[in-house]
C-alpha cells in the first residue's frame, strides 16, 4: 500500500473497527440491547442459526416441530493474515466447535440428532478441508474436520449433497477434501444414514419429519444445484449449463457455480441460503455462468437471504437484490475479502430494492470492515452468531445476536420485531 506505513494501517483498522462496534452498540440500545441467554427454540418457532467460527459457513435450522436441519459445516485450513480469529478461539477444530453449538440448542428438540445434513457445495469452507492436523475417525476410514467432525458429536439421519453417488459431475475430484467427504459418506451410509443427490425442484425431500401435519405451511424448496433451476412451477427444473461434450474441461462449470441453494417457508415468511452461487460471467464470455439470477428470479422476493459466496464480488448481483427485495441480509465472513464494498452498495440501493433493509455479519475481519467503512458503518452487527427466530405462525421475525467469543455465549443484541 504506497505511502502507507503497515503498522498505521493495521492501528487505523483497528480504531475503525472500535468506532463501529460502539455505533453498533448504541444502535442495540435504541433496538433493545440485551444481556443473559437466549430463551431456547420452543414448540411452533423456527429458529435459523447463522455459527460463526471465523473458519467457513455453516446454519443450524431448528424448524417448528424440532425437526433439525445442517447446511454446511466449513472449517479452512492453515493460517494467514487475511482470516479473522478462530471463535471461539482455537482450541477445537471448527467441526467441533459447530456440534457442540448444534447439541446446546437442539437441547429442547425432540431429538439430539439431525434430521437433515445439506452440503451446498465441494470447498473446505463448507465442508471442511483436511490437513496434516485431522485425526482419524473412531468408526471409519477418513479424517475429522467440518461435516465429519459435526457427525462425529451428533448422528446425522440424511446427508444431501450435489454429487451422490457417483460424485463425477462435472469432472471427477482428485482432492484430498473430497475424497476424505467421499469415504466418509460411503463410511456414516454402511452405517444407516441415508446418502443422496439433492432433487432439484422438489418440496418433499426435506420435510417436517415430527409433526408435519401441524405446521402445513412450512415447506422447504430445492431451488438449484449443478447449473439446474427449478422453473417455478410443480416440481420441474431447467438445465442452464451447456452439454459438457461442447465445452473444452477448462470452461466447465465451477464448483461454486454448481452449488444447491434452498428457500423456505414458514406461513408468510421467505428465506434464502444458496452456498457459493455467484453472478460472474467471465466478461460476458458465459452468462450460462449467472445461476444466481435465474434463481433469484423464482425464488424471491424473501425476507430474509443468506448472501451467495460471503459477498464476495462476484456473486450478489444487482439482479439478485431486485428479485429477492431481502429485508434482511446476512452475510458469512472470516476473510478479508468478505464483503465486497460493491456488493454492500447494492444490499442498500433504494433504485434496486425500495424501503428499509438491514445486513448483519457474523465475523468481519478488521481490514474488511475499514476498507469497506463508507457502507460497512451501516451495518447493525458485524461479529457474532446471527440467529433468526421466526416467532409461531410466521408472521413476525426477530435477529439474534449472540457473542461468539465464549462457547454458549449471551445474546449481545435483539432487532425487531419485523413484520413477513
Amino acid at each position: 500500500m504506497r505511502g502507507v506505513d503497515r503498522r498505521q494501517f493495521v492501528l487505523g483498522a483497528a480504531a475503525s473497527l472500535l468506532l463501529v462496534q460502539n455505533r453498533r452498540a448504541l444502535a442495540g440500545a435504541v433496538a433493545g440491547e440485551s444481556a443473559g441467554p437466549m430463551e431456547p427454540w420452543s414448540k411452533g418457532t423456527l429458529d435459523l442459526h447463522h455459527i460463526a467460527t471465523g473458519r467457513g459457513n455453516s446454519v443450524l435450522a431448528i424448524l417448528p416441530d424440532g425437526t433439525s436441519m445442517m447446511i454446511d459445516a466449513g472449517a479452512v485450513g492453515g493460517s494467514t493474515e487475511a482470516l479473522g480469529p478462530a471463535r471461539p478461539n482455537d482450541s477445537r477444530r471448527p467441526g467441533e466447535w459447530i456440534g457442540r453449538y448444534a447439541l446446546h440448542h437442539l437441547r429442547t428438540a425432540p431429538r439430539q440428532e439431525l434430521d437433515y445434513f445439506v452440503l451446498t457445495h465441494f470447498h473446505g469452507d463448507h465442508m471442511g478441508d483436511v490437513t496434516t492436523d485431522s485425526p482419524m475417525a473412531r468408526s471409519g476410514d477418513y479424517r475429522l474436520t467440518g461435516v465429519s467432525d459435526v457427525a462425529e458429536l451428533i448422528p446425522i439421519r440424511r446427508l444431501i449433497d450435489r454429487g451422490s453417488p457417483n460424485y463425477s459431475y462435472p469432472a471427477p475430484s482428485t482432492a484430498d477434501s473430497m475424497l476424505n467427504y467421499m469415504k466418509f459418506g460411503r463410511s456414516i451410509s454402511a452405517r444407516g444414514t441415508i446418502v443422496e443427490q439433492i432433487d432439484v425442484g422438489s418440496q418433499d425431500q426435506i420435510r417436517l419429519t415430527h409433526a408435519p401435519s401441524e405446521y402445513p405451511s412450512v415447506a422447504i424448496r430445492a431451488l438449484a444445484a449443478n447449473g439446474k433451476v427449478w422453473t417455478g412451477h410443480g416440481s420441474d427444473s431447467v438445465g442452464m449449463f451447456p452439454p459438457l461434450a461442447t465445452l473444452k474441461p477448462s470452461e466447465f462449470p465451477t464448483e461454486n457455480a454448481c452449488s444447491c441453494a434452498l428457500r423456505m417457508e414458514y406461513g408468510d415468511f421467505r428465506y434464502y441460503i444458496g452456498g457459493d452461487l455467484t453472478s460472474d460471467t467471465n466478461f460476458g464470455a458465459s452468462p450460462w455462468m449467472d445461476v444466481e439470477t435465474a434463481v433469484a428470479k423464482v425464488a424471491g422476493p424473501v425476507n430474509v437471504c443468506a448472501l451467495d459466496h460471503h459477498g464476495y464480488y462476484d456473486a450478489t448481483g444487482p439482479e439478485f437484490i431486485r428479485h429477492m427485495h431481502p429485508r434482511i441480509s446476512i452475510i458469512q465472513t472470516w476473510h478479508a475479502s468478505h464483503p465486497a464494498l460493491s456488493v454492500l452498495n447494492e444490499l442498500y440501493s433504494p433504485v434496486l430494492s425500495e424501503g428499509p433493509r438491514d445486513v448483519f455479519a457474523t465475523g468481519i475481519v478488521s481490514a474488511a470492515s475499514l476498507a469497506d467503512a463508507r457502507l460497512s458503518d451501516k451495518m447493525l452487527s458485524q461479529h457474532g452468531h446471527i440467529v433468526v427466530r421466526v416467532h409461531p405462525g410466521g408472521k413476525n421475525y426477530e435477529v439474534l445476536v449472540l457473542d461468539d467469543t465464549v462457547e454458549n455465549g449471551s445474546l449481545l443484541s435483539k432487532w425487531g420485531p419485523f413484520q413477513s
